[in-house]
């Protein structure tokens, strides 16, 4: 089977069919439509390698995921994520090619093979941190790229999806001292993460503004097991917490778990809330507090900005993500007296 008997089928040259799949203006979007149909009736599909030699894209783009692999199961986050960017991409028939690594260089490595041998036209970055030595190389290797950030990028940088994750944390914040809290800790992601620093941040500024005493952080590596450990450290102190702030749903329902076995009612002696809102959030009882954000939307987002990266010369602007907004459950509620 080779593109001229797809060129026979759409009624098109074959010229047109290149066009189609390389992803180049020149035909309709009602011709592309009716090549890539032709395709997939007679079960056709370009050849990756003839690809790369002549130059044509790949038709994939790349995401490589960093984190345990105990934890990665349970994060809802990433499954959102995925659905997002697959629904984005699908728009143009482009692929995603996903890979898990064990570390930084493992990941710098994998760039470093995909822009080799061509495997992806583009990738999307996730979890961005101070002095990002991923962006430094993927610029000197010109493979194209999209964050999931917290800012706008810099001129001349590639383009972010951004949530302030400050101001995200800050509106949690005010919801909770209204309710009365005066002792709030949290439970959080590595340090070494951009949102992380941001959440953090912003805790302690919203404290110091207020003249309370400076919130308990503790760093996790986002597994389930981490986030008991926290958990159960906060709640032995001699003076505990009256909310936890948790960077992420697994592990808030940790937290929740160890409370309940720790004879500690939530939300009448401790309020619990998180910032994903997965379904995990919504099934527990109580059900928690959270900071929505439409992940999937996130992902698809970041999808059309990529895609738009790979026709553009030069770095496209960046662009918000999803709004986030304070979703109300069981999980909070003022502090009972003491």
């Amino acid at each position: 089977m080779t593109s001229a008997d797809v060129a026979h089928r759409a009624g098109v040259s074959t010229s047109a069919v290149s066009y189609a799949f390389n992803g180049r203006p020149g035909i309709s979007d009602e011709t592309r439509a009716r090549i890539h149909a032709a395709a997939k009736e007679l079960g056709w599909r370009p050849n990756s390698a003839a690809r790369a030699l002549t130059g044509a894209r790949a038709g994939l783009v790349g995401l490589v995921i960093k984190r345990p692999a105990r934890s990665l199961g349970t994060e809802a986050f990433y499954a959102d994520l995925i659905a997002g960017l697959q629904a984005g991409l699908q728009e143009q028939h482009v692929a995603l090619s996903l890979l898990v690594a064990s570390d930084l260089e493992d990941e710098l490595a994998i760039y470093r093979e995909w822009t080799r041998d061509r495997r992806v036209d583009g990738v999307v970055l996730t979890d961005p941190r101070q002095g990002d030595a991923r962006l430094d190389l993927l610029a000197a290797l010109g493979l194209p790229a999209v964050v999931l950030g917290n800012h706008p990028s810099p001129p001349g940088q590639a383009p972010t999806v951004w949530i302030d994750d400050g101001a995200v944390t800050t509106s949690l914040l005010e919801y909770l001292w209204a309710l009365g809290h005066r002792r709030i800790a949290r439970v959080s992601g590595p340090e070494k993460y951009e949102h992380t620093l941001r959440r953090t941040n912003a805790m302690a500024a919203f404290l110091a503004e207020r003249d309370a005493a400076p919130a308990e952080v503790i760093a996790t590596d986002y597994s389930e097991s981490e986030g008991a450990h926290a958990a159960r450290y906060l709640l032995s102190r001699p003076a505990p917490p009256t909310a936890v702030v948790f960077d992420s749903d697994v592990l808030a329902v940790a937290g929740l778990g160890v409370a309940q076995e720790m004879g500690v009612r939530v939300p009448r002696d401790l309020s619990i809330a998180s910032f994903d809102d997965s379904a995990m959030a919504r099934l527990v009882r109580p059900r928690l507090t959270t900071m929505s954000r439409d992940t999937v939307e996130f992902g698809e987002r970041a999808a059309r900005l990529l895609l738009r990266q790979l026709d553009a010369d030069g770095p496209v602007a960046s662009e918000p993500g999803p709004v986030v907004t304070l979703s109300v459950r069981d999980s909070t509620a003022p502090p009972a007296a003491r």
